[in-house]
């Protein structure tokens, strides 16, 4: 059986060279060659239930997942999902996506907005000016609601995981996952670590918060049988024949084999 790998973005912003970030015209050369060439791609649930052995897949498939809920997200990555039928996963830091949401964004604004780079994206949440970089409600709603996006829980406020102590740790996992099930109004049970800061403990308090897969920023692919509390990812590049190769490498079991222990995550 095919592995699938799971690609990680984090920005879809016209800031080419920038940290994390694809840039648009490539993001949907990206997806729509997914499309073209017959790729499926696949929910949270169903890569859990792939992972489990529940979950019988016979195409090659893809997982798309973004970190962080940038609002280009919103203004770049989504209305390409929905033009070429991609499902994608978004991890939101909740802290953010509320004080976002104490500011309204009206969609004139969004279709003349120039959006910060990596660095002053950071600046901006730093000075409290969440809602020019990030999500709100609404938008993460409308996004959830169209069946192509799914959002599950990056933590309450971004912190290394890692360096929290139980009691910290304990209120980041319950805190996010509560506000996004009432947000929502749907369950959340799958966390990405930030900054992929986890620890055995950390994925011990996970467990005991409810989480039922927990996401790395560790380089691999997810095959029948693997660890659903250490789901492996790729680092996406902004560039479309990077992107092409490393989906035919990843999806082909001899191919990700070797591939995975040249690169040394056999």
């Amino acid at each position: 059986m095919n592995p699938i790998p799971v690609f990680m973005y984090h920005h879809v912003s016209p800031h080419k060279g920038d940290m994390v970030t694809v840039t648009p015209d490539v993001f949907e050369a990206q997806m729509r060659f997914l499309a073209e060439a017959g790729y499926k791609t696949l929910s949270a649930d169903e890569l859990v239930e792939f992972a489990g052995g529940d979950f019988v897949i016979k195409e090659k498939t893809v997982v798309i997942t973004f970190d962080d809920g940038y609002l280009d997200n919103y203004i770049y990555a989504f209305p390409v999902l929905k033009k070429y039928n991609i499902k994608a996963t978004i991890f939101l830091v909740t802290d953010w996506v509320e004080r976002s949401s104490e500011f309204g964004v009206r969609s004139l604004e969004l279709k003349t907005k120039k959006l910060p780079n990596h660095n002053e994206c950071k600046r901006f949440i730093n000075e409290g000016k969440i809602s020019e970089v990030i999500m709100n409600w609404d938008m993460v709603k409308e996004m959830q609601e169209s069946g192509f996006v799914d959002f599950y829980s990056h933590t309450m406020t971004h912190r290394k995981c890692a360096e929290l102590s139980d009691a910290e740790l304990m209120r980041e996992l319950q805190d996010s996952r509560r506000i996004i099930e009432q947000r929502l109004n749907k369950p959340s049970p799958y966390l990405c670590w930030p900054k992929g800061s986890y620890n055995s403990g950390a994925i011990e308090t996970a467990k005991g918060a409810g989480y039922k897969a927990l996401f790395t920023t560790e380089r691999g692919i997810v095959k029948k049988g693997s660890d659903a509390f250490s789901i492996k990812r790729i680092v996406v590049k902004d560039n479309i024949s990077w992107f092409k190769s490393r989906v035919r490498i990843y999806t082909n079991p001899l191919f990700s084999r070797i591939y995975l222990t040249i690169r040394g995550r056999g």
